[in-house]
């Protein structure tokens, strides 16, 4: 029996996809080449077998029975099972190492794809989205190349040396099985076709319900306070509902194309059983004419099954390699292989020259921005939300390039300097924490090589850590998951130790101290007033009572600087800082 028939998803443009598809896989041209004459050469001895058997029956029926005959044929028909079990190992080794070549080759190549593109479309991207392609996508075109390509191959030859087989037996009822396959095909067709629209509202319904629980188990707590359950349970009736209504009725059509197929298979045996017997009337001897011609027209019957659902599995899996030839053909960051022009003996200085950036043309976020900032100097940039305050970081660290302007260090503008150099001068502390799963001494350290547990134990003291990292399981080597019982703001104070222990001549935190509660937030500040000695640093804050000590205090409005000045300064001039300050204290 052919396998299930599965949902398909069309690729938007099949033809250039499958080109590149191709182009992709001519590196492994000969194994796949090889692997399919394989498996061609296997599917041919195999129709060969029952040719053998109906000669070994002709002997048996003719009397006298030749005994040395029927060994030769014997001996004969098991060297030929024995060929075609070796042939069909070798494809499925060349495949195999094939398949798991070209998945290793796609996932380096969407990885280094990853790392190269601008943070302009990892922005605008679901991470989900991403993530699918490097497994699903690839998984589904990695299996496709080992199983369904060889499949193919198979049931072609397969259907084809059937047919040659059954003309060599019998062209009447060669005539009669392939008569009833346009039929079969035709109303299969229309069924599936029906089908597909079902399919496509359980997807529909799979992604909303999928989206209304995460939404609802996210937001459990709101849902429980306005006494919401009703409300979120309706919803998801009403969503349950619509994908057990369209999968019912996908799947009862889906499943009776099988039955379908048995049927018109099942009369295609009834005749030519019946006319079979009808001729073996006249002749005796076509007995085993008729029962070598069933297994040929079980072949073909079942192969016929086959390249229907294999078709659909490639129809989708070229629609999965679109998706990922899509992210590799999107566009890269800029190469700066040929910028050599590096700093040295950094001072700290930063000049924002008539700077205007917009996350879109539509849609400017800074306007005209310009201000100097000196070596050393502890600047705190505040102001309402989407005033541009992380856009300017952003810009400075090279995740966006400004739409005119200049950004420059110590003088030198920094699209002269390779990213991964302007990069090397921060140190960042981010409102989120980031730590991967490993364990503590590995996040502090992280991207930073040969460093010694002691340099690791003075940042934690700085940071106010080393006492809490200490009565945790294994100290430092207590790996960090999950399962972790870390508050949001211990977390944070790791990525500070790690921030302090990357030691750059500059520092930018944004929102560092958001996580943490008052005390802690007092420890932090501490081990900031040491670590930012002598270093320029830029601080975007919310928490006003964070910033007052600092030199120089930009009020951001409208992706304008409004005001600066230091904290008394500012609360001198009663305007803008001074209503964000008073509104807070």
């Amino acid at each position: 029996m052919p396998p299930p028939m599965k949902q398909t998803f069309k690729a938007k443009n099949f033809k250039k996809t499958f080109k590149q598809l191709l182009v992709s896989l001519r590196v492994y041209a000969w194994q796949i080449i090889v692997g399919l004459l394989c498996a061609a050469t296997s599917t041919i001895l195999g129709i060969i077998g029952p040719n053998q058997i109906q000669k070994i029956a002709s002997y048996i029926v003719n009397e006298p029975i030749q005994m040395n005959e029927i060994t030769k044929l014997g001996i004969g028909l098991i060297i030929i099972y024995l060929c075609s079990f070796g042939f069909a190992f070798v494809q499925n080794f060349l495949m195999s190492g094939v398949t798991a070549r070209i998945s290793k080759d796609f996932r380096t190549r969407i990885s280094h794809k990853i790392n190269n593109l601008p943070l302009k479309y990892l922005d605008s991207t679901p991470y989900g989205d991403v993530l699918s392609r490097v497994t699903n996508d690839v998984d589904l075109l990695s299996d496709t190349l080992s199983n369904s390509l060889s499949s193919m191959i198979t049931c072609v030859a397969t259907i084809i040396g059937s047919i040659i087989m059954m003309f060599s037996y019998s062209w009447k009822l060669t005539l009669i099985a392939i008569a009833i396959l346009p039929v079969s095909m035709l109303v299969i067709g229309l069924m599936f076709k029906v089908s597909q629209k079902y399919f496509k509202m359980q997807q529909d319904a799979l992604g909303d319900i999928n989206g209304h629980i995460e939404e609802i188990y996210s937001g459990h707590n709101v849902v429980s306070i306005y006494n919401a359950q009703d409300q979120a349970n309706e919803k998801f009736d009403d969503i349950n509902n619509r994908l057990f209504t369209s999968s019912i009725r996908g799947n009862i059509l889906s499943g009776i194309m099988h039955p379908l197929m048995n049927l018109f298979g099942n009369m295609g045996y009834a005749l030519i059983i019946i006319i079979g017997c009808i001729m073996t009337i006249k002749d005796f001897s076509f007995v085993t004419i008729v029962t070598t011609f069933v297994i040929y027209y079980r072949m073909f019957n079942n192969q016929v099954g086959q390249i229907a659902s294999i078709s659909g599995t490639i129809q989708t899996t070229v629609a999965a390699s679109e998706r990922i030839f899509e992210f590799l053909d999107e566009p890269s960051q800029e190469d700066e292989s040929q910028k050599t022009k590096q700093l040295s003996d950094i001072k700290g200085s930063l000049t924002f020259e008539n700077v205007n950036f917009g996350y879109t043309p539509a849609k400017q976020i800074l306007h005209d921005l310009s201000v100097e900032i000196k070596p050393g100097q502890k600047v705190a940039v505040v102001g309402p939300t989407g005033a541009g305050k992380t856009t300017l970081v952003n810009l400075l660290m090279r995740f966006y390039e400004v739409d005119s302007g200049k950004i420059l260090i110590d003088g030198v503008d920094i699209k002269d300097i390779k990213r991964e150099n302007v990069r090397k001068l921060f140190g960042m502390v981010l409102q989120d924490t980031w730590l991967f799963e490993g364990t503590i001494k590995e996040n502090i350290a992280y991207g930073k090589k040969k460093v010694s547990d002691s340099d690791i134990i003075k940042v934690c003291k700085s940071a106010g850590i080393h006492h809490l990292i200490k009565s945790q399981p294994n100290g430092y080597d207590m790996i960090l998951n999950e399962d972790s019982n870390f508050s949001s703001g211990e977390k944070q104070l790791i990525t500070i130790a790690r921030a302090m222990l990357h030691d750059a001549p500059m520092l930018i935190l944004d929102e560092a101290t958001s996580s943490v509660d008052t005390r802690t937030e007092v420890l932090i500040q501490k081990a900031m007033d040491e670590l930012l000695k002598g270093r320029t640093s830029i601080i975007i804050a919310h928490r006003l009572s964070t910033i007052v000590n600092a030199d120089l205090i930009l009020v951001m409005k409208d992706g304008c600087i409004v005001e600066k000045g230091t904290h008394k300064e500012l609360l001198a001039l009663n305007k803008v800082y001074a209503g964000l300050y008073n509104a807070q204290f």
